[in-house]
């Protein structure tokens, strides 16, 4: 019987996959970036980015205790009027909160309790829209189309008197489809016109597409249109939570009334920090870009459909239900998405460190060719 290793070394040679070990990072960029070590169970099931906080950032987060006696509402509006230079807007229209998903939380809670109605494409990230039923809203589900990208056509025309919010998360977590460009500003110019447009940027910075506009141009432009941000990503923030809201001063002063959580003084210098660290920005896109190759040239392998990704996660189909696949890869110390309904057998994973995904190549080849 073939030992693991003998086995992987058989393996080599798939197409463009490359089988052998990821090169190493080097000292430098270990400190630089700080890669999370490799455990024993991978998890590559959260879109966490696997670098950081850099250097830089730790260091800012280390002076920063020094301050951490006090509230942290002077430094979110010093933060604020640097994000709102950023974005081209008034220090009025940004909304420093608690990760963006306390941003899509209250929007939703904002504008769309006590009976209103969301539109969101299905599936999507649940945050708010999840949240808002707790409240009373509504939600009418739109199903993406055979693309795996959202119908906003079939969006448009579910818009009734009682819809108080259209939500879009561009690029779509779970699927990882970009809209495209012009078709989504038309789109937003035109449904802001009937309610709130809400655009969730979560994975923005992963977009290739060559000067892909953010809606905050709409924003500045006095249209009914919100937009989310987040550290937790590509500046990878995510345990520290801190994310932002821009929207026009009408739209941010009611949503401002329901913050809860806010954020604190450390991921405000956290988040200052990462702004400048353009070192770590470039090496976190240049990483997850091999990252992904390295997962579609198996998938490739496998002959497993997949969705072209603008995001730090692939949508692949693989052809057996997640709930048997998911146990079946947790055995082989890799963690997967959870299952989005109702593509039960299609798998979302994550872009990790090279280590990483090489330990999930290796493990999809054992469940898959074993």
């Amino acid at each position: 019987m073939q030992s693991r290793r003998d086995w992987l070394r058989s393996s080599i040679g798939l197409g463009g996959l490359l089988m052998a070990p990821s090169s190493l990072l080097s000292a430098q960029e270990r400190a630089a970036y700080r890669p999370r070590p490799l455990e024993n169970i991978v998890r590559l099931s959260s879109n966490e980015n696997p670098y950081g906080p850099s250097k830089v950032v730790q260091e800012a987060i280390s002076t920063a205790f020094d301050h951490a006696c006090r509230y942290p509402y002077q430094y979110s509006d010093a933060l604020a009027e640097k994000l709102a230079k950023k974005h081209g807007v008034g220090p009025e229209s940004i909304i420093i909160t608690g990760g963006s998903t306390e941003g899509l939380k209250i929007a939703g809670l904002t504008f769309a309790h006590n009976g209103g109605e969301i539109i969101a494409g299905q599936p999507t990230f649940l945050a708010m829209m999840d949240y808002a039923k707790q409240w009373g809203a509504s939600i009418q589900w739109v199903p993406v189309g055979a693309d795996k990208g959202y119908d906003l056509d079939a969006i448009e025309n579910r818009i009734s008197s009682q819809t108080k919010m259209i939500f879009l998360c561009n690029p779509n977590n779970p699927t990882g489809t970009l809209l495209p460009a012009q078709k989504l500003k038309d789109f937003c110019q035109s449904v802001s016109q009937k309610t709130i447009v809400f655009s969730d940027e979560a994975y923005y910075d992963f977009i290739e597409e060559e000067n892909y506009p953010s809606m905050d141009t709409l924003v500045r432009d006095g249209q009914n249109v919100i937009v989310s941000k987040t550290f937790s990503k590509v500046y990878g923030l995510a345990g520290l939570r801190i994310g932002y809201l821009i929207a026009k001063p009408e739209l941010a002063a009611q949503i401002r009334k329901n913050v809860v959580a806010m954020s604190n003084v450390l991921a405000i210098a956290a988040a200052d920090a990462a702004l400048q660290d353009d070192a770590f920005y470039s090496f976190s896109l240049a990483k997850n870009r091999e990252a992904k190759s390295k997962i579609y040239a198996l998938l490739d392998h496998l002959k497993l459909d997949y969705v072209p990704s603008s995001t730090n996660f692939v949508f692949f189909h693989a052809q057996k239900d997640i709930r048997s696949l998911g146990p079946q890869m947790l055995e082989k110390g890799v963690r997967i998405g959870r299952p989005f309904p109702p593509f039960y057998d299609w798998c979302r994973i994550s872009t990790g460190t090279l280590e990483e995904v090489d330990r999930f190549v290796a493990g999809m080849l054992e469940v898959y060719q074993g």
